[in-house]
């Protein structure tokens, strides 16, 4: 097991260094030039080349590239074009709300999807297996920015019950930091519950027509038994590997979520910096985001074998 994780840790030295050479050399060959934005639009063509020179980007892109590589060995991400800010502060200083929305989304996916998985399955054809499905179609088709502005309308707009927008620390009070990420969360967990909800229901289909369960209801046992301990427990590779999949929805649903409710975190960094062309901040913030996903597989990798102890490495 040692020697396994440890594999899966080396291995993530190439993944990372892939994704480091594609994000800097895409965004280097994208059409634009940040001198030019940070410049202004009545800038002349010399103060134009004086800010170019100033960040560097009138060097050579190989030579550009070694520098950040070196920089990056030694933690640095740079230095944000237009705040003149480290990129680490600036990660550091919008990590909190990209946080806690992600976590109060994934707890409130995973809470609600399964037992609905759960339900369908043992429901199979009937109206509740329908309606829970309808519910998993409907919920992945439909885009996290419409369902946000549906659930700001209905519940902010019209019924007041909570806020429209904005970002309470949990420092200003456990109650207002919980009113903020209710709907976030939910906008953001739709497509996430209805994914892991349907493949919730299909593995436990097939786990409920094995012999054991057969066996199992013989005994007596009480369906709750059966489903939550000897079902589930049996269904849970499919469901625990669904759920660090769908880590990769909620990163990129983060930035739409936090861009509609106004959350100051790592998506509404991720949209300044991209229509600024603030290069350092988009290269790190797709290193956290990439990094965060690896850390995330490897997790998923682990628990295999605490789920189903027949799974060896």
């Amino acid at each position: 097991m040692g020697a396994y994780v440890l594999r899966r840790l080396l291995a993530t030295i190439p993944v990372m260094a892939v994704v480091a050479v594609f994000v800097f050399f895409l965004l280097r060959f994208a059409p634009g030039d940040p001198a030019a934005i940070i410049a202004g639009e009545d800038a002349t063509a010399e103060s134009i080349a004086a800010v170019r020179a100033k960040l560097g980007l009138d060097r050579p892109v190989l030579e550009q590239f070694v520098l950040w590589l070196y920089r990056l060995a030694q933690g640095d991400l740079g230095v944000s074009i237009f705040s003149n800010l480290p990129v680490t502060r600036l990660i550091a200083q919008r990590i909190e709300p990209t946080l806690a929305l992600t976590l109060s989304t994934l707890l409130v996916a995973v809470c609600l999807a399964i037992p609905l998985g759960v339900l369908a399955a043992w429901k199979a054809r009937s109206l509740s297996d329908r309606v829970v499905m309808a519910f998993a179609v409907l919920g992945f088709a439909t885009p996290t920015f419409l369902v946000g502005y549906g659930l700001i309308f209905v519940f902010s707009v019209k019924l007041g019950w909570l806020p429209v927008q904005g970002y309470r620390p949990i420092s200003e009070g456990f109650g207002p930091f919980v009113e903020t990420l209710i709907l976030p969360s939910l906008a953001l967990g739709m497509a996430y519950m209805a994914l892991i909800a349907r493949i919730t229901r299909a593995a436990m289909l097939e786990v409920l027509s094995e012999d054991y369960i057969r066996t199992a209801n013989a005994k007596g046992l009480t369906t709750r038994r059966v489903l939550m301990l000897h079902a589930l427990k049996n269904a849970s590779v499919p469901i625990v590997t669904v759920i660090g999949i769908g880590i990769a929805l909620l990163i990129s649903g983060v930035v739409i979520t936090e861009t509609v409710f106004n959350i100051p975190g790592l998506g509404r960094l991720t949209v300044d910096a991209v229509l600024k062309r603030d290069y350092p901040i988009v290269q790190g913030l797709i290193l956290v985001f990439a990094g965060v996903k690896v850390l995330v597989n490897l997790v998923v990798d682990l628990s295999y074998a605490a789920l189903d102890p027949r799974i060896r490495y």
